[in-house]
Protein backbone atom coordinates (compact mmCIF):
# COMPACT_ATOMS: atom_id res chain seq x y z
CA UNK A 1 0.00 0.00 0.00
CA UNK A 2 1.38 3.48 -1.11
CA UNK A 3 2.20 5.94 1.84
CA UNK A 4 1.34 9.52 1.48
CA UNK A 5 4.30 12.03 2.32
CA UNK A 6 1.87 14.67 4.07
CA UNK A 7 0.94 12.96 7.14
CA UNK A 8 -1.46 16.00 8.76
CA UNK A 9 -2.69 17.65 5.82
CA UNK A 10 -4.82 20.12 8.28
CA UNK A 11 -1.72 21.94 8.31
CA UNK A 12 -1.84 23.37 5.06
CA UNK A 13 -5.62 23.53 4.05
CA UNK A 14 -7.84 23.74 7.18
CA UNK A 15 -11.34 24.83 7.72
CA UNK A 16 -12.86 27.34 10.44
CA UNK A 17 -16.10 28.22 11.73
CA UNK A 18 -16.93 31.07 13.76
CA UNK A 19 -19.25 33.63 15.04
CA UNK A 20 -19.28 37.45 14.33
CA UNK A 21 -18.82 40.01 16.39
CA UNK A 22 -19.17 43.29 14.71
CA UNK A 23 -15.86 44.70 15.60
CA UNK A 24 -12.43 43.81 14.72
CA UNK A 25 -11.34 40.54 15.90
CA UNK A 26 -8.61 37.50 15.46
CA UNK A 27 -10.01 34.02 14.10
CA UNK A 28 -6.76 31.39 15.61
CA UNK A 29 -6.84 27.60 15.72
CA UNK A 30 -6.13 27.39 12.20
CA UNK A 31 -2.37 25.78 12.81
CA UNK A 32 -0.84 28.17 10.18
CA UNK A 33 -0.70 31.63 8.60
CA UNK A 34 -2.80 31.24 5.57
CA UNK A 35 -1.87 32.57 2.17
CA UNK A 36 -5.65 31.79 1.00
CA UNK A 37 -8.82 32.58 2.64
CA UNK A 38 -12.25 31.95 1.34
CA UNK A 39 -14.91 32.89 3.58
CA UNK A 40 -19.34 32.51 3.51
CA UNK A 41 -21.66 33.46 5.93
CA UNK A 42 -23.80 30.37 6.94
CA UNK A 43 -26.83 31.64 7.93
CA UNK A 44 -27.89 33.67 5.60
CA UNK A 45 -27.57 35.00 2.25
CA UNK A 46 -24.32 36.76 1.60
CA UNK A 47 -21.01 37.25 -1.02
CA UNK A 48 -18.29 34.68 -0.82
CA UNK A 49 -15.04 36.04 -0.07
CA UNK A 50 -11.67 35.69 -1.05
CA UNK A 51 -8.24 36.93 0.35
CA UNK A 52 -4.71 36.02 -0.86
CA UNK A 53 -1.49 37.10 0.32
CA UNK A 54 -0.01 38.48 -2.99
CA UNK A 55 -3.24 40.18 -3.44
CA UNK A 56 -2.30 41.71 -0.27
CA UNK A 57 -6.17 43.67 0.81
CA UNK A 58 -7.64 42.53 -2.70
CA UNK A 59 -10.85 40.27 -2.18
CA UNK A 60 -12.51 38.42 -4.45
CA UNK A 61 -15.88 36.84 -4.27
CA UNK A 62 -17.20 33.59 -6.62
CA UNK A 63 -21.06 34.34 -6.18
CA UNK A 64 -20.98 37.94 -8.65
CA UNK A 65 -18.74 38.91 -11.58
CA UNK A 66 -18.72 42.56 -10.09
CA UNK A 67 -15.38 44.99 -10.24
CA UNK A 68 -13.44 43.90 -7.00
CA UNK A 69 -11.14 45.78 -5.07
CA UNK A 70 -8.92 46.85 -1.92
CA UNK A 71 -10.89 46.48 1.08
CA UNK A 72 -9.27 45.81 4.49
CA UNK A 73 -12.93 45.59 5.94
CA UNK A 74 -12.86 41.65 5.26
CA UNK A 75 -9.44 40.19 5.99
CA UNK A 76 -7.42 42.91 7.81
CA UNK A 77 -4.20 40.84 8.38
CA UNK A 78 -2.64 36.99 8.07
CA UNK A 79 -1.85 36.23 11.56
CA UNK A 80 1.17 33.12 12.41
CA UNK A 81 -2.20 30.76 13.52
CA UNK A 82 -5.27 32.13 11.49
CA UNK A 83 -6.50 35.41 10.47
CA UNK A 84 -8.52 39.14 11.34
CA UNK A 85 -11.74 40.19 10.15
CA UNK A 86 -12.78 43.53 9.65
CA UNK A 87 -16.46 44.80 9.89
CA UNK A 88 -17.29 43.99 7.12
CA UNK A 89 -21.06 41.63 6.98
CA UNK A 90 -19.75 39.05 4.57
CA UNK A 91 -16.92 38.36 6.94
CA UNK A 92 -17.82 39.09 10.84
CA UNK A 93 -21.42 40.31 11.11
CA UNK A 94 -22.34 40.59 14.64
CA UNK A 95 -24.00 37.16 15.65
CA UNK A 96 -23.03 36.01 12.19
CA UNK A 97 -22.44 32.33 11.74
CA UNK A 98 -19.18 31.72 9.27
CA UNK A 99 -17.09 29.26 7.81
CA UNK A 100 -13.51 30.04 6.49
CA UNK A 101 -11.62 28.00 4.00
CA UNK A 102 -8.29 28.41 4.31
CA UNK A 103 -4.80 27.05 2.58
CA UNK A 104 -1.72 27.73 3.02
CA UNK A 105 0.95 28.41 0.16
CA UNK A 106 4.24 30.56 0.49
CA UNK A 107 3.61 33.86 1.63
CA UNK A 108 3.23 37.00 -0.70
CA UNK A 109 5.10 35.23 -3.17
CA UNK A 110 8.14 36.50 -5.12
CA UNK A 111 8.85 37.35 -8.86
CA UNK A 112 8.88 34.12 -11.86
CA UNK A 113 10.15 35.08 -15.73
CA UNK A 114 9.04 30.88 -16.52
CA UNK A 115 6.32 32.81 -18.73
CA UNK A 116 6.32 35.97 -21.35
CA UNK A 117 5.47 38.31 -18.50
CA UNK A 118 6.46 38.34 -14.94
CA UNK A 119 4.10 37.09 -12.27
CA UNK A 120 3.87 36.95 -8.84
CA UNK A 121 3.92 33.59 -7.24
CA UNK A 122 3.07 32.16 -4.31
CA UNK A 123 3.90 28.42 -4.03
CA UNK A 124 3.73 25.24 -2.18
CA UNK A 125 5.31 22.94 -4.53
CA UNK A 126 5.20 19.62 -2.04
CA UNK A 127 1.51 20.13 -1.86
CA UNK A 128 0.70 21.19 -5.39
CA UNK A 129 -0.95 24.71 -4.72
CA UNK A 130 -0.17 28.07 -6.10
CA UNK A 131 -1.80 31.52 -6.22
CA UNK A 132 -0.42 33.73 -9.38
CA UNK A 133 -0.70 37.36 -9.68
CA UNK A 134 -0.27 39.58 -13.11
CA UNK A 135 -1.54 42.23 -15.01
CA UNK A 136 -3.48 41.03 -17.73
CA UNK A 137 -2.34 41.04 -21.06
CA UNK A 138 -3.03 40.14 -25.27
CA UNK A 139 -1.17 36.63 -25.87
CA UNK A 140 0.86 35.63 -22.69
CA UNK A 141 2.15 33.00 -20.94
CA UNK A 142 1.86 32.84 -17.33
CA UNK A 143 4.05 31.52 -15.01
CA UNK A 144 2.70 29.49 -12.11
CA UNK A 145 5.32 27.90 -10.29
CA UNK A 146 3.24 25.00 -9.44
CA UNK A 147 6.61 22.25 -9.87
CA UNK A 148 4.75 20.17 -12.48
CA UNK A 149 1.54 20.59 -14.76
CA UNK A 150 -1.58 21.98 -13.50
CA UNK A 151 -5.10 19.66 -13.15
CA UNK A 152 -7.00 22.84 -12.47
CA UNK A 153 -6.89 26.97 -12.77
CA UNK A 154 -9.21 29.37 -11.44
CA UNK A 155 -8.42 32.99 -12.80
CA UNK A 156 -10.72 35.98 -11.93
CA UNK A 157 -9.61 39.87 -12.62
CA UNK A 158 -9.52 41.94 -9.32
CA UNK A 159 -10.08 45.34 -10.70
CA UNK A 160 -13.02 44.31 -13.51
CA UNK A 161 -16.02 42.61 -14.07
CA UNK A 162 -15.14 39.57 -15.55
CA UNK A 163 -15.81 36.23 -14.72
CA UNK A 164 -14.30 33.38 -12.52
CA UNK A 165 -13.15 31.19 -14.96
CA UNK A 166 -11.31 28.16 -14.66
CA UNK A 167 -9.53 25.03 -16.92
CA UNK A 168 -8.69 21.50 -16.12
CA UNK A 169 -6.70 18.59 -17.80
CA UNK A 170 -9.50 16.29 -16.74
CA UNK A 171 -12.38 18.04 -19.44
CA UNK A 172 -13.16 16.26 -22.23
CA UNK A 173 -13.97 17.49 -25.45
CA UNK A 174 -12.19 19.57 -28.38
CA UNK A 175 -8.52 20.40 -27.96
CA UNK A 176 -7.61 20.89 -24.02
CA UNK A 177 -6.77 24.15 -24.66
CA UNK A 178 -10.18 24.90 -25.94
CA UNK A 179 -11.71 23.73 -22.76
CA UNK A 180 -13.34 26.22 -19.93
CA UNK A 181 -15.65 26.24 -17.14
CA UNK A 182 -17.37 28.91 -15.25
CA UNK A 183 -16.93 29.08 -11.39
CA UNK A 184 -18.87 32.10 -11.05
CA UNK A 185 -21.70 30.60 -13.55
CA UNK A 186 -24.01 27.50 -13.64
CA UNK A 187 -23.76 27.00 -17.37
CA UNK A 188 -21.85 24.05 -18.68
CA UNK A 189 -18.64 23.22 -19.88
CA UNK A 190 -17.29 25.18 -23.27
CA UNK A 191 -14.76 25.53 -25.56
CA UNK A 192 -13.42 28.32 -27.15
CA UNK A 193 -10.55 28.00 -29.68
CA UNK A 194 -7.03 28.74 -27.79
CA UNK A 195 -8.71 29.88 -24.75
CA UNK A 196 -6.00 29.17 -22.99
CA UNK A 197 -3.27 28.86 -25.62
CA UNK A 198 -0.73 31.77 -25.18
CA UNK A 199 2.56 30.53 -27.24
CA UNK A 200 3.12 27.16 -25.59
CA UNK A 201 -0.56 25.93 -24.53
CA UNK A 202 -0.44 24.98 -20.71
CA UNK A 203 2.55 23.13 -19.79
CA UNK A 204 4.88 22.31 -16.24
CA UNK A 205 5.58 25.71 -16.23
CA UNK A 206 3.09 27.92 -17.63
CA UNK A 207 -0.48 28.28 -18.88
CA UNK A 208 -1.48 30.56 -21.86
CA UNK A 209 -3.92 33.51 -22.20
CA UNK A 210 -4.63 35.16 -25.19
CA UNK A 211 -7.49 37.79 -26.88
CA UNK A 212 -9.93 34.69 -27.30
CA UNK A 213 -9.93 34.22 -22.82
CA UNK A 214 -11.16 38.25 -22.55
CA UNK A 215 -11.38 36.94 -18.81
CA UNK A 216 -7.81 37.10 -18.05
CA UNK A 217 -6.78 39.79 -19.96
CA UNK A 218 -8.46 42.66 -17.77
CA UNK A 219 -6.75 44.13 -15.30
CA UNK A 220 -4.91 42.97 -11.93
CA UNK A 221 -5.44 39.04 -12.42
CA UNK A 222 -5.40 36.40 -9.88
CA UNK A 223 -5.23 32.69 -10.76
CA UNK A 224 -5.48 29.48 -8.26
CA UNK A 225 -3.39 26.41 -9.63
CA UNK A 226 -4.06 22.71 -8.33
CA UNK A 227 -2.48 19.50 -9.02
CA UNK A 228 -3.31 16.30 -7.17
CA UNK A 229 -0.71 15.13 -4.61
CA UNK A 230 -1.20 11.58 -3.09
CA UNK A 231 -2.59 11.18 0.17
CA UNK A 232 -3.62 14.86 0.15
CA UNK A 233 -5.61 16.19 -3.09
CA UNK A 234 -7.27 14.77 -5.98
CA UNK A 235 -8.69 16.68 -8.82
CA UNK A 236 -10.80 14.31 -11.39
CA UNK A 237 -13.94 13.49 -13.17
CA UNK A 238 -16.54 11.14 -11.84
CA UNK A 239 -19.95 9.73 -13.51
CA UNK A 240 -23.21 9.69 -12.19
CA UNK A 241 -25.29 6.62 -11.82
CA UNK A 242 -28.74 8.41 -10.89
CA UNK A 243 -29.53 6.10 -7.69
CA UNK A 244 -29.48 6.82 -4.26
CA UNK A 245 -27.03 3.97 -3.66
CA UNK A 246 -24.55 6.28 -5.99
CA UNK A 247 -21.55 6.43 -7.14
CA UNK A 248 -18.12 5.35 -4.97
CA UNK A 249 -14.94 7.83 -6.09
CA UNK A 250 -11.86 6.91 -4.92
CA UNK A 251 -9.29 9.78 -3.75
CA UNK A 252 -6.86 7.86 -1.89
CA UNK A 253 -7.40 9.66 1.46
CA UNK A 254 -10.53 10.56 3.87
CA UNK A 255 -11.85 14.10 2.51
CA UNK A 256 -12.12 17.07 4.23
CA UNK A 257 -13.28 19.03 2.28
CA UNK A 258 -14.92 18.82 -1.42
CA UNK A 259 -16.12 20.63 -4.21
CA UNK A 260 -17.47 19.54 -7.61
CA UNK A 261 -19.52 20.93 -10.02
CA UNK A 262 -21.35 19.16 -13.31
CA UNK A 263 -20.02 19.63 -16.45
CA UNK A 264 -22.28 18.71 -18.77
CA UNK A 265 -25.50 20.84 -17.47
CA UNK A 266 -26.52 24.04 -16.39
CA UNK A 267 -25.85 22.72 -12.08
CA UNK A 268 -23.88 25.07 -9.70
CA UNK A 269 -20.99 24.05 -8.09
CA UNK A 270 -20.85 22.48 -4.48
CA UNK A 271 -18.58 22.34 -1.54
CA UNK A 272 -18.66 19.98 1.29
CA UNK A 273 -16.49 20.22 4.29
CA UNK A 274 -16.32 17.88 7.17
CA UNK A 275 -16.10 20.73 9.80
CA UNK A 276 -20.05 22.07 9.11
CA UNK A 277 -21.26 18.31 9.53
CA UNK A 278 -22.57 17.99 12.99
CA UNK A 279 -23.53 14.61 12.73
CA UNK A 280 -20.21 12.02 12.95
CA UNK A 281 -21.63 9.62 11.14
CA UNK A 282 -22.43 8.88 7.08
CA UNK A 283 -24.37 10.21 5.47
CA UNK A 284 -23.83 13.58 5.70
CA UNK A 285 -24.05 17.16 3.59
CA UNK A 286 -24.15 20.46 4.58
CA UNK A 287 -23.88 22.28 1.22
CA UNK A 288 -22.39 25.89 0.17
CA UNK A 289 -22.65 26.64 -3.53
CA UNK A 290 -19.87 29.54 -4.69
CA UNK A 291 -21.80 30.53 -7.78
CA UNK A 292 -24.75 31.28 -5.32
CA UNK A 293 -25.47 33.31 -1.88
CA UNK A 294 -27.17 31.41 -0.49
CA UNK A 295 -27.40 30.13 3.04
CA UNK A 296 -26.09 27.01 3.71
CA UNK A 297 -28.51 24.44 3.08
CA UNK A 298 -28.74 21.50 5.25
CA UNK A 299 -28.79 18.68 2.89
CA UNK A 300 -27.82 15.94 5.03
CA UNK A 301 -27.64 12.26 3.90
CA UNK A 302 -26.50 12.64 0.12
CA UNK A 303 -22.80 11.87 0.80
CA UNK A 304 -20.81 9.31 2.95
CA UNK A 305 -17.04 10.27 3.50
CA UNK A 306 -15.01 7.23 3.74
CA UNK A 307 -11.25 6.52 4.14
CA UNK A 308 -10.08 6.19 0.91
CA UNK A 309 -12.71 8.76 -0.84
CA UNK A 310 -16.70 9.35 -0.83
CA UNK A 311 -19.83 8.13 -2.01
CA UNK A 312 -22.77 9.97 -3.58
CA UNK A 313 -26.36 8.96 -2.28
CA UNK A 314 -28.56 11.03 -3.92
CA UNK A 315 -30.29 11.24 -7.10
CA UNK A 316 -30.19 15.49 -7.59
CA UNK A 317 -28.82 16.42 -11.01
CA UNK A 318 -26.50 18.33 -9.36
CA UNK A 319 -24.65 15.61 -8.01
CA UNK A 320 -25.46 12.24 -9.24
CA UNK A 321 -27.65 12.34 -12.81
CA UNK A 322 -27.33 9.18 -14.46
CA UNK A 323 -24.32 9.81 -17.31
CA UNK A 324 -24.10 12.92 -16.12
CA UNK A 325 -19.99 13.75 -15.85
CA UNK A 326 -18.71 15.60 -12.51
CA UNK A 327 -15.51 17.26 -11.89
CA UNK A 328 -13.80 17.65 -8.28
CA UNK A 329 -11.40 19.19 -6.66
CA UNK A 330 -10.93 17.73 -2.95
CA UNK A 331 -8.35 17.58 -0.11
CA UNK A 332 -7.24 15.56 2.71
CA UNK A 333 -8.75 15.38 6.33
CA UNK A 334 -5.64 12.42 6.43
CA UNK A 335 -4.52 10.17 3.95
CA UNK A 336 -5.53 6.20 3.62
CA UNK A 337 -2.13 5.35 4.59
CA UNK A 338 0.41 7.88 6.47
CA UNK A 339 3.85 7.94 6.24
CA UNK A 340 7.08 6.13 7.82
CA UNK A 341 6.70 7.25 11.55
CA UNK A 342 3.28 7.14 11.98
CA UNK A 343 3.25 3.39 12.33
CA UNK A 344 1.28 2.65 9.41
CA UNK A 345 -2.21 3.01 10.99
CA UNK A 346 -4.64 3.76 7.86
CA UNK A 347 -7.77 6.23 8.00
CA UNK A 348 -11.42 5.20 9.39
CA UNK A 349 -14.61 6.42 7.44
CA UNK A 350 -16.66 8.69 9.94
Amino acid sequence: MAYAATTKPSLYNNTKLYTGTGSSNAQTGIGFQPDWVWIKRRNTTSNHRMVNAPGGSSYLHSSSTTAVGADSSYISSFDSDGFTVGTATDTNANGGTYVAWCWKANGAGSNNTDGSITTTVSADTARGFSIVKWTGTTNADIGHGLGGKPELILTKSISNANGFVGWSSVLTGGNEDDRYIYLSQTGAQGTTTDYWAGSNGITTTTFGVNANNYDNNIGTMVGYCFRSIKGYSKIGLYTGNGDANGRFVYTGFKPSWIMWKRTDGTNGWYILDTKRSVDPANPTGRYLTPVETDAEQNDSATTDILSNGFKLRNTDGSKNANGGTYLYLAFAEEPLVANVGTNGIPATAR
